[in-house]
């Protein structure tokens, strides 16, 4: 994934109520009844299928490290689905998300005016609007860079801007070198 889509699923995952399975049997058995099979999850996390099948009678207990990460994240990615969905749900119609970031940030401005970028640590809650656009741009399969420019119009409107009561000539906010990024409900 990337430091953006990372950082929104990071955010989502904090709101799970059950922790995911921490065994490799475990892991694999959660796999195999969310996917439908053993010979999808061998595909899933390329592996033979037999090795599935020895994960899941635990005749195998310890993975590959690489291995190891990839179950760790598929299973992340489709644990306690309707938990995640009331999260983002949640996030996009009251509660808004808060990014926690440092990065280099300027903008464009009008001749005459203060433009430099610098380095900013910056603790910003983000209206619901934020929220929904940032979520429905991740389910949609959006890369880094389109997640970092619905960020950087966010902290335009909101830090930059504070609502539209000031800097209103503001035309682009740049958010480049990002040092630091986190997402929180």
């Amino acid at each position: 994934m990337s430091l953006f889509g990372d950082g929104l699923e990071k955010a989502v995952q904090k709101s799970f109520t059950r922790p995911t399975p921490k065994s490799a049997g475990a892991q694999m058995r959660y796999l195999v009844k969310q996917l439908g099979g053993t010979k999808a999850v061998a595909q899933l996390l390329r592996i033979s299928q037999r090795t599935v099948e020895r994960y899941v009678k635990n005749q195998i207990k310890k993975p590959r490290p690489d291995l190891a990460a990839r179950m760790e994240r598929e299973v992340r990615k489709r644990w306690q689905p309707q938990i995640r969905a009331k999260a983002k749900a949640k996030a996009a119609s009251t509660d808004g998300i808060v990014i926690d970031t440092r990065a280099r940030l300027g903008y464009t401005a009008p001749i005459g005016t203060t433009d430099q970028d610098r380095i900013r640590h910056l603790t910003i809650a983000l209206p619901p609007a934020y929220a929904a656009r940032l979520f429905n741009a991740q389910d949609a399969g959006a890369g880094d860079h389109e997640l970092q420019q619905i960020t950087a119009e966010a902290l335009k409107d909101v830090y930059f801007q504070d609502g539209g009561r000031r800097a209103g000539s503001l035309e682009e906010v740049r958010f480049t070198d990002v040092e630091h990024l986190e997402f929180d409900l």
